[in-house]
C-alpha cells in the first residue's frame, strides 16, 4: 500500500470539473475505495490501499455527478504481490519468543545501515506488519505465556528498539504483550527502555515511558487513519485523498 496511482483519462472521459472519480478495488475478503486528486484535465493521482493478502483484484474507475446515475468508466485487474518488508512482518511475526531467532536478527544491529536506510525499513515493515493477518492469541513475547518478566530472554520489542526503528515499536506497543515486554531484561540486562536511552533515541524513549504518547508520523507522507467495526477510513495528507476500506 501507499504506492501513487495515476489514472490517464482519454478524451471522452475529459468531462466536467463537477464530475468526482474514485477507485474501487474489489478483492476476495476486503474491498476499498478511494477517492482521486486531479492533476489536469487528463489525469488524476490517488494512493494504492494496502490489503489483505497477495492476490489480484479488480479495480474500477467510477464517475460521480450530482444528480446523475454513477458511472463505471473502466475496469482492469490489479495484482498485490508479496515484497521484501511482507516477508521481513511474517519473519519477524513468527519469532515472536523464539531465542534462536531473535538472537540471530542481532546481526543486523553490527551493520547498523545508514539512517535514511532505518527510515526506509521501518515505514515498509510497519505497514507490512498492519495488514498481516495474525494468528488468534498472537502475543509480543511469544505463545509461552508462563514465562514471567524475571526470566531474561530477547522479544521482538528489544529488536525494534536496537535498530531504532519507530513506528514498528509503535505498532507492537498497542499488540499483546508489547507493554509487558518494556521491563524484561535480556541476556544483557537490557530494557528496550534503557536501550533506547543507551543509544540516544530520544524519540523513541518519549514513546516508551510518555503516557498518552501519541503515534509517530509518517516518514514519507502525513496521514491518519480512522477504525469503526469492520471500515476504515484514511486521510492522505500529501494528495488529499481518501481510503474507505471494508470487509466483505
Amino acid at each position: 500500500g501507499d504506492s501513487i496511482i495515476t489514472v490517464q483519462l482519454t478524451e471522452e472521459d475529459k468531462v466536467e470539473d463537477d464530475v468526482v472519480f474514485y477507485l474501487v478495488f474489489t478483492g476476495s475478503t476486503v474491498q476499498h475505495c478511494t477517492s482521486t486528486r486531479k492533476i489536469n484535465p487528463g489525469s488524476l493521482e490517488t494512493i494504492s490501499p494496502g490489503h489483505d493478502c497477495c492476490e489480484t483484484v479488480k479495480v474500477a474507475l467510477c464517475a460521480s455527478r450530482e444528480g446523475h446515475p454513477i458511472l463505471v468508466v473502466a475496469e482492469e485487474s490489479f495484482q498485490f504481490v508479496q515484497d521484501e518488508a511482507y516477508d521481513a512482518a511474517q519473519f519477524l511475526a513468527s519469532c515472536a519468543g523464539n531465542q534462536q531467532a531473535l538472537n540471530f536478527t542481532r546481526f543486523l544491529d553490527r551493520s547498523r545501515p545508514p539512517a535514511a536506510d532505518v527510515d526506509f525499513l521501518d515505514e515498509k515493515v510497519a505497514l507490512a506488519f498492519r495488514h498481516l493477518k495474525l494468528p488468534a492469541g498472537w502475543n509480543v513475547l511469544g505463545a509461552d505465556q508462563s514465562l514471567t518478566e524475571n526470566i531474561p530472554r530477547e522479544t521482538l520489542m528489544h529488536f525494534a528498539v536496537r535498530l531504532g526503528l519507530l513506528r514498528l515499536t509503535w505498532f507492537l506497543l498497542q499488540q499483546p504483550g508489547g507493554r509487558g515486554a518494556l521491563s524484561i531484561h535480556n541476556n544483557e540486562g537490557a530494557t528496550p527502555v534503557s536501550l533506547a536511552l543507551e543509544r540516544g533515541y530520544q524519540k523513541l524513549h518519549q514513546l516508551l515511558t510518555e503516557e498518552g504518547a501519541r503515534e509517530p508520523d509518517s516518514w514519507s507522507t502525513l496521514s491518519h487513519t480512522l477504525h469503526s467495526g469492520d471500515y476504515s477510513v484514511k486521510h492522505h495528507h500529501g494528495l488529499d485523498v481518501y481510503l474507505l476500506t471494508a470487509e466483505a
